[in-house]
């Protein structure tokens, strides 16, 4: 950690913890109240899917996509706050099939009351993994505010005919994951002392590997949907996948990679409020198998920040892929797979 700057930035945060998105169910009692959004053929990808970008098709050969993330600072350094931030920003548009191409910065922080260099270390550690992904920032927006918050708006390109979605899971397929879960739980025993710096550096090398390796490795495959993991967990992108592609999903509890000692600090009650918003928002659609208790179900709803690829693709192509991945140091696994039956539910074994 940097210790040129003693400041704990996860301790100026009110909430901390794991970077949490407002909840699904609140989401979208919002979004439904607006009015709807005028039709737009040029629109490839909205809001009716729950999908990570917008995609807007600008000619026959290339469409535009379009994503923004913020959050409050989730570890202390404030480099690999601002490397996490660019990470995950950058993420959406992978799991749209998209290549990342601008970005602008998004700040809110009390520039009266924190050292300056802290804001400029943040903004460094975003620029490097910007840098690391062939992407150009071209501005940005600031305002003052007592709680620091930063993140990216990130533009990419697709072609109209690549575009990635969670809507075409087939029953048969596979499903792929390429970044371990426990993320939320990590950062908030973080904030609490609980981990130790080897622990703080194995979760902040997982947020901050950038997707591009995985998504670059799916483009030559034939992937029937797409998304990352993030604020609403495993299940509840998982559940996103199973409505929006009108599927059954059967997860292997055994078989998704989780953080060491997540287990162990979620028994000690570090388990962060947006991960039991995750659990309660899929209870009535998710079936556990008796033998996982409440830790476990938690576990697999922990809300994530700057998660894996979860894609859906044939059995064969899920292998040869999950070949190719792991070749490239890619820590993927196949969790799970599609079924014909229950759709739009996930049962978990």
């Amino acid at each position: 950690m940097d210790n040129t700057i003693p400041v704990k930035l996860t301790s100026l945060t009110t909430k901390g913890g794991c970077g949490c998105k407002i909840g699904p169910a609140d989401l979208a009692q919002v979004l439904r109240s607006l009015p709807p959004a005028t039709p737009d053929p040029n629109l490839l990808v909205g809001l009716d899917t729950s999908d990570d970008a917008g995609v807007y098709k600008l000619t026959d050969d290339i469409a535009m996509v379009q994503t923004l993330d913020f959050f409050t600072p989730i570890v202390d350094d404030p480099y690999d706050f601002g490397q996490i931030a660019a990470t995950n920003a950058i993420s959406d548009v992978y799991a749209m099939g998209g290549k990342p191409i601008t970005a602008l910065n998004i700040v809110a922080f009390p520039i009266a009351t924190l050292d300056k260099n802290i804001l400029a270390a943040i903004l460094r550690g975003a620029g490097d993994k910007l840098k690391e992904a062939g992407v150009t920032l071209v501005g940005g927006h600031s305002i003052d505010d007592q709680e620091p918050k930063f993140g990216l708006a990130v533009t990419g390109v697709v072609h109209p005919d690549k575009v990635r979605t969670n809507a075409g899971a087939k029953p048969g397929d596979k499903l792929l994951l390429t970044k371990p879960i426990g993320v939320g739980i990590y950062t908030t025993s973080l904030k609490n002392g609980l981990l130790t710096e080897d622990e703080v550096v194995e979760v902040t090398k997982v947020m901050t590997t950038l997707n591009k390796t995985a998504a670059e490795a799916m483009a030559t495959y034939d992937v029937h949907a797409a998304t990352d993991v993030t604020g609403f967990g495993l299940l509840g992108h998982t559940s996103e996948m199973a409505k929006a592609s009108n599927v059954g999903i059967h997860i292997h509890a055994n078989q998704v990679p989780v953080l060491p000692r997540t287990k162990e600090l979620a028994a000690v009650g570090k388990v962060p409020g947006g991960t039991k918003n995750n659990f309660a928002h899929v209870a009535d659609i998710v079936t556990y198998a008796d033998t996982l208790d409440q830790i476990d179900r938690w576990i697999l709803c922990d809300a994530v920040t700057s998660g894996g690829l979860l894609i859906a693709l044939a059995e064969h192509e899920a292998t040869n892929l999950l070949n190719d991945l792991q070749q490239q140091g890619v820590d993927a696994r196949i969790i799970g797979e599609v079924t014909e039956d229950n759709k739009g539910r996930i049962t978990v074994s």
